[in-house]
């Protein structure tokens, strides 16, 4: 008798053990009985309803009634807690608010569960404080052993998931906010994955390559198997317009035409920064478009916090710079070229003559040409005139000369040509060429005739070019009196 008394005993602290683990737990608890919501859902199925689903969007009223049907038979504590309840009295007086509105969405999921015979399922959907406060919630119900057929006890878990659920809220406006900025950045921006890249460079370590810039030098092939390998994920609006894609379908079906001949060149020197271990750099080069046209470009590469070991994540920006680079030669141009003729200046010739004169190509030859008559072109038929004279003789020292030849106006009158490479018997050829020209070209234009004085000097080792040209100079100062005095003519 007295082991039974004991049995009893321990079964009784055994079972308010469980109790307080129910009534303790830290999220909330209820103990209910679907017995009546089984009732319901075994008429319908004796109808001869097959379609569940289709049946309750037909008679929403029969999710009311499974709704009201439920009945709670114990809270825990911490349920008063979630949903503002004095007691238990006070909760179960008010299930009616609890279980409402919006928790129509995810109890007709419940009521297909149990139709299938399932005996737990998982839910999220949204109850009601008794403030009125809507709540989302994360839902777990369980059938308890010995009430499969019944329904009579069911354990239901409910966890509060608004904290969550704002978190997740805001990381999906943070990243509709950085897709934004991604997607209409007024610059090109690509994600790409550099992962392939690394391996490639670290397998040629691994060979005991130690000289990137030689390798690729001597393998080219080695560059152009690393950009075959990089991988674009992703490319923004401005990517599409500079590079004159119809969609990203078609710009990433279509790499080859972007990342190809001088791409190369730049793309050598990334990979050695690659090599070294550099998470950011920026070059200058050259992409193309799809339509073929170059694309001059700033870049600026990053690889993303995170993947610094594997490169599988790096951002790209690129900078149109075309129009610069554009803007940036013509001025270049406009520096070192003559404007009227598009022959050289004066500033460029002198540059060159003293390049030469440090004797890397031996002999040096220089001529200088001075038309005759300009003045009175000018004075009789104004300057327009004297322009086009200009501009014609122009083009005779164009035709005369080889292109590696410096062919200058000098200002005014005065022309000027460095030619490298020429021997004495060479440059009075060059003379020749041009007297002939002169004939030619006066056969071919109406108006005043063109008139060239010339005078031509060769410099050898060690000779000072500025003297060569003084020299030069003055010969054709003495052709220009000849000219003047009648002998000689051009």
């Amino acid at each position: 008798m007295e082991g039974v008394i004991v049995e009893q005993e321990m079964e009784a602290r055994l079972a308010a053990d469980y109790y307080d683990l129910f009534e303790y737990a830290p999220i909330s608890l209820w103990v209910e009985d679907y017995s009546q919501v089984k009732k319901i859902l075994d008429e319908v199925r004796r109808s001869g309803m097959r379609d569940l689903s289709a049946y309750l969007d037909e008679h929403p009223q029969v999710v009311e009634a499974c709704m009201l049907a439920i009945r709670v038979l114990d809270v825990n504590r911490k349920t008063l807690e979630l949903f503002g309840a004095q007691s238990k009295e006070h909760l179960l007086r008010n299930v009616s608010r609890i279980f409402r509105d919006d928790m129509r969405n995810h109890f007709k999921s419940e009521l297909l569960d149990i139709w299938t015979g399932k005996r737990s399922s998982e839910q999220e959907g949204f109850n009601y404080a008794l403030t009125g406060e809507r709540i989302e919630i994360s839902m777990r119900w369980f059938v308890l052993p010995g009430y499969e057929d019944s329904l009579g006890r069911v354990l239901v878990s409910l966890d509060d998931i608004r904290a969550r659920r704002q978190a997740e809220r805001e990381v999906a406006q943070s990243e509709a906010h950085y897709r934004g900025l991604f997607e209409h950045s007024p610059i090109s921006l690509w994600e790409e994955d550099y992962s392939q890249v690394k391996r490639i460079l670290d397998e040629l370590k691994a060979q005991g390559v130690d000289d990137p810039g030689a390798y690729f030098d001597q393998h080219p092939e080695a560059v152009e198997a690393c950009m075959a390998k990089i991988r674009v994920l992703d490319v923004n609006e401005k990517t599409l317009e500079i590079f004159d894609a119809t969609s990203k379908e078609h710009l990433l079906a279509n790499l080859g035409s972007v990342f190809r001949d001088q791409m190369g060149l730049h793309f050598r020197d990334e990979l050695i920064d690659m090599w070294e271990g550099r998470l950011k750099y920026s070059r200058e080069g050259i992409n193309y478009s799809l339509n073929g046209e170059p694309i001059n470009i700033h870049l600026q590469w990053a690889v993303l916090p995170g993947h610094e070991e594997t490169l599988t994540r790096v951002i790209v920006s690129l900078i149109d710079i075309t129009e610069q680079k554009e803007s940036e030669r013509y001025l270049r141009y406009l520096g070192t070229h003559d404007v009227l003729t598009g022959l050289y200046n004066r500033a460029f010739f002198e540059e060159e003559r003293s390049r030469f004169g440090e004797g890397r190509e031996q002999p040096v030859s220089i001529l200088i040409g001075d038309l005759d008559e300009l003045k009175q072109v000018n004075d009789r038929f104004g300057h327009s005139e004297g322009d086009s004279l200009l501009r014609r003789a122009a083009e005779v020292f164009k035709t005369a000369f080889r292109s590696e030849d410096v062919v200058a106006r000098m200002g005014g009158d005065e022309f000027a040509v460095l030619l490298p490479g020429t021997d004495a018997a060479a440059a009075e050829q060059a003379m020749e060429r041009i007297h002939k020209l002169v004939m030619l070209n006066n056969t071919f234009y109406q108006g005043p005739p063109l008139k060239i004085s010339l005078g031509v000097a060769t410099g050898y080792k060690d000779s000072n070019l500025t003297e060569v040209q003084r020299l030069a100079d003055d010969r054709m100062y003495q052709n220009k009196r000849k000219n003047k005095a009648g002998r000689g003519m051009v």
